[in-house]
């Protein structure tokens, strides 16, 4: 899709793509916070995982397996896994991604997941 960031033939990626197949591909993150981090992305421009087909899913399963041998050189103690899905649930870009974080014992949010910041009192609808 013209102008969007993550379809590769827009060549507008930031990030170093470190691996791919025919339906997707893992770019590492650029967030200094998230170092150690990634998305695995789609190739076909599909908004969220709900439109993905059976090939894709495959796919992104075997992608998976495959960052988590990238990212398990670093010796992560965990690791975080994630969709946002829509603009309230944080989409910022409206092309299918996955977020892979590695998460580490010496992290000041150390054991906190991704329900922590929902959990929060403040965050309780009226």
């Amino acid at each position: 899709m013209k102008n969007c960031k993550f379809c590769l033939e827009n060549n507008v990626i930031k990030g170093e793509i470190l691996a791919e197949n025919d339906y997707c591909y893992f770019v590492e993150s650029i967030d200094p916070i998230l170092n150690c981090a990634g998305m695995i992305i789609t190739k076909r421009h599909v908004e969220t995982p709900f439109d993905l087909n059976d090939e894709e899913w495959s796919a992104i399963k075997k992608m998976l397996l495959k960052v988590k041998n990238i990212l398990d050189k670093h010796s992560p103690d965990g690791f975080n896994i994630g969709w946002n899905v829509g603009e309230i649930a944080g989409q910022n870009v409206d092309h299918a991604h996955l977020h892979v974080i590695a998460r580490f014992s010496d992290e000041p949010l150390s054991g906190k997941g991704i329900r922590y910041a929902f959990k929060q009192e403040s965050n309780r609808r009226p």
